[in-house]
């Protein structure tokens, strides 16, 4: 696939998800804007210098503070600009409510000329994100120095591809994942970059049982959601298929995660979590029946790979107390082995 096509495909859906649309993310992409100013003043302005041969001071004054000032400007006021605005009536519409709303293009492209090469940039970019806009971002090919930082260094402050989250291991498990994508339909995420072997964080609704991704152990950032119309049948749907490695209940009553720790089976459980038992040393990890054999963690892991070999000595000359074994047996002699062979606990009393 292109990679162009790709991005700006990605770009689409991302938008469409709606994630661009409240304050919080439109502020946190500000926010993040200000940290890669504030964090890389000195790169920057070095790449003015190289540029323009822009001077610290009027690269400060022309160039970065201005940004900075339009992304305060931007993040005070954020919220009132989205808000709608009322508008008067006329007399025959007096009765109603008349106001403009303020809603994102959508996907937009912010092309910056070399003069101001970073104030340029960061301007219309800053508005373009307060306004719940993707952006695709072209900085001047001419002015090399600043285009190379904000190419490879911006990115990495502004939501996109997240740096904090993995990568797919190989370009065959990439394939694979994109393919479970198909399955039923992309609630949130659902965006993939070939080039980085990169999928979003994905959720998928309307899934079937019998669809591939709920057929094979899917090692990615995929999350099918299959509708059930009672507790009894999500731990039938559970009993009926191989034991998982792990099973996470979720709900705001402990009796019914209770239930489902008592009703199903699997290697391991996590009651309103996922993941955090395996951080636990003093709990086993492993799986059970198709889900694997044997238990990591400490001792477990320990225990996994010894024999446990059944040893007993016994002392020599004590052959004659054991001596009942042997023929001729007797109806007393088998009452006393019995009750040697029982298991006893400790009989002790603390007084």
């Amino acid at each position: 696939m292109d990679p162009f096509a790709d991005t700006l495909q990605r770009l689409r859906e991302a938008f469409d998800s709606g994630c661009t649309r409240p304050a919080e993310f439109r502020a946190a992409q500000l926010k993040g804007l200000s940290r890669f100013l504030q964090e890389n003043k000195q790169l920057l302005q070095e790449a003015l210098a190289q540029d323009l041969h822009k001077s610290a001071f009027e690269s400060e004054v022309s160039e970065i503070s201005i940004s900075q000032n339009e992304i305060n400007l931007a993040l005070r006021n954020l919220r009132a600009w989205m808000k709608d605005e009322k508008v008067p009536t006329n007399l025959a519409t007096q009765l109603d409510s008349a106001f403009i709303r303020k809603e994102p293009f959508g996907l937009v492209l912010v092309i910056a000329p070399w003069n101001y090469p970073l104030n340029l940039s960061l301007e219309p970019l800053v508005g373009a994100l307060a306004a719940g806009n993707c952006v695709v971002l072209k900085p001047s090919e001419i002015s090399k120095g600043t285009e190379k930082v904000l190419a490879e260094v911006l990115p990495r402050y502004l939501d996109q591809s997240s740096p904090d989250l993995g990568r797919i291991i190989s370009e065959k498990n990439f394939q694979r994942l994109r393919r479970l994508l198909s399955c039923g339909h992309v609630a949130i995420g659902g965006q993939s970059d070939e080039s980085d072997r990169y999928i979003a964080p994905t959720v998928l609704v309307g899934v079937q049982e019998t669809e591939p991704v709920m057929q094979e152990e899917i090692f990615g950032p995929i999350l099918p959601i299959m509708n059930v119309r009672s507790l009894d049948e999500a731990i039938e749907f559970i009993r009926r298929r191989e034991k998982p490695l792990a099973l996470y209940a979720f709900s705001n009553s402990s009796q019914v995660v209770k239930r489902v720790l008592a009703q199903t089976s699997s290697g391991g459980f996590c009651g309103n979590d996922g993941f955090m038992h395996m951080t636990v040393a003093s709990l086993p990890f492993g799986g059970v029946g198709a889900s694997g054999m044997g238990s990591y963690h400490g001792k477990f892991s320990f225990d996994t790979f010894s024999h446990h070999r059944a040893c007993l000595l016994r002392r020599p000359g004590l052959e004659k107390v054991y001596a009942l074994r042997y023929p001729p047996h007797t109806p007393r002699n088998l009452r006393v082995l019995l009750a040697a062979m029982e298991t006893r606990s400790c009989g002790c009393a603390l007084l």
